[in-house]
């Protein structure tokens, strides 16, 4: 019966093309992230540091992306990218908490943009606040289940949607760059070059801007989680490479136009989203509502890609059998619908989390990015051995020595990113990591296995302890969200 939910394994007759896989790895990335690029790195660093951090960033993504695309074509069997190579590489354990990290990443970053555009509404609505009080949450709330209900009729109806929608919300953002550019004057510029002295030193500056650059390119791996439904796997690759070096661009430029219009303490006391703020001061209160559509926009499509993208790893974990069967069902349109209710409560939970923290916006950013490391760690690590044991390479030995290369560089980024998170936000990602294993729990029950071998009962033990490090930490006030 149409509509009724069933257990499904593949669909052959929705397929991505080459084009629309672009536009979800751009829409995806393309979200509230770039609306609040200005105040956030202004309150880190000044334009030297800026344009070292996105050299950093850029490269490091775009070592990750070469990683997506070698891994496509390497291992053409694997779906789901991130979390089919963090299991291939590494085990079930680490591929389950690689599929439950991805997701949760995915699930609390849709949180940040019902807070934005809740924000932003909120410049004209005084009950909305920042986006965190009790009406913003219930207008949020609303949404989040209106999205439920239109991405249960179809993968590639909502995908077209989101190809229409990524071509209109980035309309606002270049004419953003072009009016800043022109708006710009050297010596406002030449004043924020080096920032204050309370940023410390470059290094500082430039690792306290690691998390909001991970968040602003999180779905650069988005070609590679659906690659399942793409027409031609080395669509998968190119994609990915394709949809990373054009928002590069327009990230960068963003954040660097944006400090010949305002002296920096200006721009990092503006309200997000912190654009707006910047095009008004250059062209007034038009500029403002223009930013603020766009930003609507923008943050809308983005959430469509990223809740099929999150719902697409709970139903192929579940279809691997490291997930419980529950999230296999599926319906004649070919949405895993259980694994898309699990993931809009848990968007619902987040948000209703996020109305605690000092800074609803920012802590589910920087909450977002941590959560999203491992993966994308494991993932760079599974490139990285393929090419040092030579699996793959003795019929096909071509490149190796450039994605040996690749795979080291993006393994040493994402560690390095890791390390740039800080305690806080690894403690906190331990408190969600950990309850988890519930779920991997069920699944082996489910097969009759062995719940736990030696080795993942280790990782069990030292995700417990991380965890509960972290409630104590939250307890005695060392760290807050």
């Amino acid at each position: 019966m149409a509509g009724a939910d069933t257990v499904s394994t593949t669909s052959s007759a929705q397929k991505l093309t080459f084009l629309t896989m672009t536009a979800m790895v751009v829409g995806s990335m393309v979200g509230a992230g770039v609306f609040s690029l200005p105040r956030r790195f202004a309150q880190e660093t000044g334009v030297a540091g800026a344009l070292v951090a996105w050299a950093i960033a850029g490269t490091g993504m775009l070592m990750l992306a070469f990683v997506f695309q070698t891994l496509a074509v390497r291992k053409p069997d694997l779906d789901a990218g991130v979390y089919a190579y963090a299991k291939a590489g590494f085990g079930e354990y680490l591929g389950f908490f690689s599929a439950f990290g991805y997701w949760a990443s995915a699930c609390v970053g849709n949180v940040t943009y019902w807070v934005l555009i809740m924000s932003t509404v909120g410049a004209l609505w005084p009950a909305l606040g920042d986006g965190d009080t009790v009406t913003a949450a219930v207008l949020s709330t609303v949404g989040i289940w209106v999205f439920y209900l239109l991405i249960r009729r179809g993968v590639q109806e909502a995908a077209i949607i989101n190809r229409i929608v990524t071509v209109a919300k980035l309309v606002p953002i270049l004419v953003f760059i072009l009016i800043a550019a022109i708006y710009l004057d050297p010596k406002v510029f030449a004043d924020n070059f080096s920032g204050t002295g309370n940023y410390g030193s470059l290094y500082d500056q430039v690792t306290g801007t690691m998390l909001v650059t991970v968040f602003v390119f999180l779905g650069v791996e988005g070609a590679s989680v659906y690659s399942r439904h793409a027409k031609r796997r080395e669509d998968v690759g190119r994609a990915t490479v394709l949809g990373l070096l054009s928002v590069l661009a327009v990230f960068a430029s963003v954040t660097v136009v944006s400090y010949g219009i305002l002296p920096i303490s200006e721009i990092s006391q503006l309200r997000q989203p912190s654009m707006a703020g910047v095009l008004e001061s250059a062209v007034g209160n038009w500029g403002e509502v223009f930013v603020s559509v766009g930003l609507i926009v923008s943050v809308l499509g983005a959430y469509l890609a990223w809740t099929l993208m999150s719902a697409e790893v709970l139903f192929v974990a579940a279809l691997d059998d490291d997930m419980p069967r529950f999230l296999r069902r599926s319906n004649a349109a070919d949405v895993p619908t259980a694994a898309l209710l699990m993931t809009t409560i848990l968007i619902q939970v987040v948000l209703v989390v996020t109305m605690f923290s000092e800074d609803a916006f920012n802590f589910a950013l920087d909450l977002t990015s941590a959560l999203s490391l491992i993966p994308f760690l494991l993932a760079a690590g599974y490139a990285l051995k393929l090419a040092v044991t030579r699996e793959t390479y003795t019929d096909a030995p071509a490149g190796h020595t450039r994605e040996l290369v690749v795979g080291a560089l993006a393994t040493i980024y994402t560690a390095f990113l890791l390390y740039a998170a800080g305690p806080r936000f690894i403690l906190l990602s331990f408190i969600i990591y950990a309850p988890a294993s519930i779920l991997f729990v069920m699944a082996r029950r489910e097969q009759g296995r062995r719940l736990f071998t030696p080795g993942e009962l280790v990782l069990l033990v030292v995700s417990i302890l991380g965890a509960a490090l972290g409630v104590v930490a939250l307890a005695a006030g060392w760290i807050s969200i």
